[in-house]
């Protein structure tokens, strides 16, 4: 078993995009390092020194001292390192499922991330932050949301998950934005039979459960 520490917070979408990701493997044990985003410890400079270059989180140390950041470099760091022969991210020498890995991969990324996280911010993260919500941009993101899902049901009806009929990361980076997604508007996941299923199954994984109650 290794440690790794996660420089994060456990409310943080991208810290449990992480978090999730090392609970689908055997070996690996994350201690977070609270990063008070509240009192601005993100921008300090020595945090952004040592961390972050843009000074956000979530950032990785493992046991012999590698830093990375960004969340989904992050997830597929640690597979690579402790889940050697996991599904969750296709081996390069297999290139047709490592191209199809990739491909779904840069649909999460391009199509869901960027609506996905500019609603929540919309209706949650600004609010938080004091600002006023937007529903004319609400509107739009929701109404771009909906589009998309017209492209994961074309997808998913024809395979079980984004990358082909196993689980992998590109599926797994859903979910922190999916799971704000589905409890502002939950009419955007379930509205297509093939999307619905797919996102009840990924869902309900214990691995995103676990990330759900990160303890300090």
């Amino acid at each position: 078993m290794v440690t790794v520490k996660l420089y994060g917070m456990p409310y943080s979408t991208c810290t449990k995009r992480v978090y999730t990701t090392a609970q689908e493997l055997d070996d690996v044990k994350v201690d977070i390092v609270p990063v008070d985003l509240a009192s601005g410890a993100h921008k300090d400079p020595a945090y952004i020194d040592n961390y972050h270059p843009f000074g956000i989180i979530p950032v990785l140390e493992d046991e012999d001292g590698t830093k990375i950041y960004e969340s989904r470099a992050i997830s597929r760091y640690l597979v690579a390192k402790y889940g050697k022969g996991s599904p969750l991210l296709p081996d390069s020498s297999d290139i047709k499922a490592y191209g199809q890995f990739e491909q779904a991969a840069s649909i999460e990324y391009s199509s869901f991330d960027p609506p996905a996280s500019s609603l929540a911010f919309e209706k949650v993260f600004g609010p938080g932050r004091g600002l006023k919500t937007n529903e004319e941009l609400v509107k739009k993101y929701i109404d771009t949301l909906n589009a998309k899902v017209e492209g994961y049901e074309r997808i998913l009806s024809k395979q079980k998950y984004l990358a082909g009929n196993t689980f992998t990361l590109a599926d797994l980076f859903h979910l922190p934005y999916g799971a704000m997604v589905n409890d502002l508007d939950p009419s955007i996941l379930s509205s297509k039979p093939h999307v619905k299923k797919w996102w009840d199954d990924i869902s309900s994984r214990e691995s995103w459960k676990a990330a759900q109650n990160i303890q300090l």
